[in-house]
């Protein structure tokens, strides 16, 4: 097996095709979950069926990041980039005569068993408490019952994503990436098939049941190239002086956990003003959310590949590398969030037109939709910054590290793997201070508003702290290049809005003006500003096409 390329070593030909496969079958997924959302406001509109089954999608709402993308990311990506380094300096620093334990079987020998036993008694536990559940999540519900039985399906999902979060933590550490890539599109396809198929026999259960189908799917697709990465490492036995073995850290475990539960937490804070709201208000909420986060999802696919180089840097201690890594995924993030941004700001009553208005879903909830969608769009960079930056803090202090393998820089003061903590806590408490304020006032846009307000004081904090973490980001440059490409996307929404206004009722023709509007200024104006995130492409694109021009030319073409 050839050895995974490090952060300082990896081309910019291994990102970009990683970053392309993994975007295209990421678009592929959010495509399909856009058709999900479509069909639910198509058989259910947005009233009280549709409102318990989002009360008990928040089981999986929250399971699938923190189990996928978050916590089983930020433990087990880092714990198996120290497993491959160890690995590495076995090959290379021990005598032949020295046998030892393969570092990556160890890792999963000591960790995949107990984690499946406690992700079984989680979803157990919480289809057990479903009733209290509910209660705490939308004590406002007018009729429970139902939210009550689709959360005792949706439960099942806390232990398919689990393990799948697992699988896919383990493939991209080594560098694959297409199969966690497509566990969107697997999942999104289970749900579309039962909910299509059954929906008029199960009513709004259909939905539930597709989730838990679509998330054991998921595993069903990990789980041969898992087996087939473990099956291709060297089996080496086992000896009294083997060294380099897993050892779990339950107090660098904990703040992962803590962090990502926190941050699922905004969609609590929503859920649980909303249900005091009129009914619709949390599938107002939920509608354009999904559709605001798809700008948030696509910018932080670069952190998705670019993550293990990361964890691989700080494991082998070149923490120059990891900096430089960091800040490019900052400008790359903040770039293609703040062009959707734009174009949401833009286009939004004609997107949300497109995408929602028909069947039981009318014009009042596509008007008070796209309301709150562009609310929801002012706090998408700070989502998306807060995604990117969590990365390199759980990465020097991995929660499941190698014995005898040297600490990561940056974790030699343990009080610091609180700080995200306590960071995404003050954002919440702003988050509910806000929300609870303005709710009674501004209704739905005041909880979106409140949310984008909680989330920008999280990210701040966590872009302040991650120099104490060991990572010396050069703070001016950061910032000077989030606010170019602010100015450019402000640009760029002004002169969508006015391109969109030419459309008329037409809310397709809008959206093609709107977008290609936003796309051409935001790039001109972006690289006027000295953004390399735009300047750099421009300019290589330049080059590629001079030649060809030249050519054309001699040719008296």
């Amino acid at each position: 097996m050839p050895a995974a390329p490090s952060a300082a070593t990896a081309g910019s030909s291994f990102i970009a095709r990683a970053f392309g496969v993994t975007a295209l079958l990421a678009a592929a997924g959010s495509l399909l979950g856009l058709l999900r959302d479509l069909l639910l406001a198509r058989y259910f509109g947005a009233g009280e069926d549709t409102d318990a089954f989002l009360v008990s999608w928040t089981v999986p709402e929250t399971a699938s990041p923190l189990l996928i993308e978050d916590a089983m990311a930020f433990l087990m990506v880092p714990a198996f980039s120290l497993a491959l380094a160890a690995r590495q300096h076995d090959r290379t620093g021990h005598p032949q005569h020295v046998p030892t334990a393969d570092p990556v079987r160890a890792l999963v020998g000591a960790t995949l068993p107990p984690l499946c036993l406690a992700l079984a008694a989680l979803s157990a536990a919480t289809a057990a408490f479903a009733p209290s559940l509910v209660e705490a999540l939308a004590p406002g519900l007018p009729h429970p019952g139902p939210a009550v039985r689709c959360t005792r399906i949706t439960a099942l999902t806390v232990l398919s994503f689990g393990v799948t979060g697992y699988l896919s933590a383990a493939l991209r550490a080594h560098h694959r990436f297409t199969a966690p890539a497509a566990v969107c599109v697997v999942q999104n396809a289970g749900i579309l098939a039962v909910l299509t198929t059954c929906h008029q026999r199960l009513g709004v259960t259909a939905a539930a049941a597709g989730v838990a189908v679509g998330s054991a799917l998921t595993t069903a697709l990990l789980l041969p190239p898992f087996l087939r990465r473990l099956r291709s490492t060297p089996r080496t036995p086992a000896a009294r002086r083997a060294t380099r073995l897993p050892v779990i850290s339950p107090l660098a475990l904990l703040p992962v956990v803590g962090f990502s539960l926190t941050r699922q937490a905004q969609v609590f804070v929503e859920r649980y003003l909303g249900s005091e709201l009129p009914p619709g208000t949390i599938s107002h909420l939920n509608y354009a959310s999904k559709v605001a986060q798809l700008a948030m999802t696509a910018s932080l696919l670069i952190c998705t590949v670019t993550f293990p180089l990361v964890a691989r840097a700080i494991a082998d201690g070149d923490l120059r590398a990891a900096r430089d890594r960091v800040e490019k995924d900052l400008g790359l993030v903040g770039a293609v969030v703040l062009c959707g941004t734009a174009f949401l700001l833009a286009c939004a009553p004609a997107v949300v037109r497109i995408l929602f208005q028909r069947g039981a879903f009318g014009p009042q909830d596509s008007a008070a939709t796209a309301a709150v969608m562009r609310v929801y769009s002012v706090g998408l960079l700070s989502q998306s910054l807060t995604g990117a930056l969590i990365r390199p803090y759980f990465s020097t202090r991995p929660a499941v590290r190698i014995a005898d393998a040297a600490e990561p820089p940056g974790a030699a003061r343990p009080w610091l793997d609180w700080y995200p903590v306590a960071a995404m806590l003050l954002g919440l408490a702003v988050t509910f201070a806000v929300g609870a304020a303005a709710a009674p006032h501004a209704g739905a846009l005041g909880i979106a508003a409140a949310n984008a307000a909680g989330i920008t004081v999280t990210a701040s904090l966590l872009l302040y702290g991650l120099r104490q973490r060991g990572i010396a980001l050069r703070l001016r440059t950061v910032l000077g290049g989030q606010a170019r490409l602010a100015a450019a996307a402000a640009a760029a929404a002004a002169a969508g809005t006015a391109a969109a206004s030419l459309a008329g009722p037409r809310p397709l023709t809008a959206v093609l003006l709107g977008g290609t509007a936003v796309t051409a200024v935001f790039t001109a104006t972006a690289a006027a500003l000295g953004a390399p995130e735009l300047r750099t492409p421009l300019r290589a694109l330049g080059c590629a096409l001079r030649p060809t021009a030249e050519g054309d030319r001699r040719h008296g073409r």
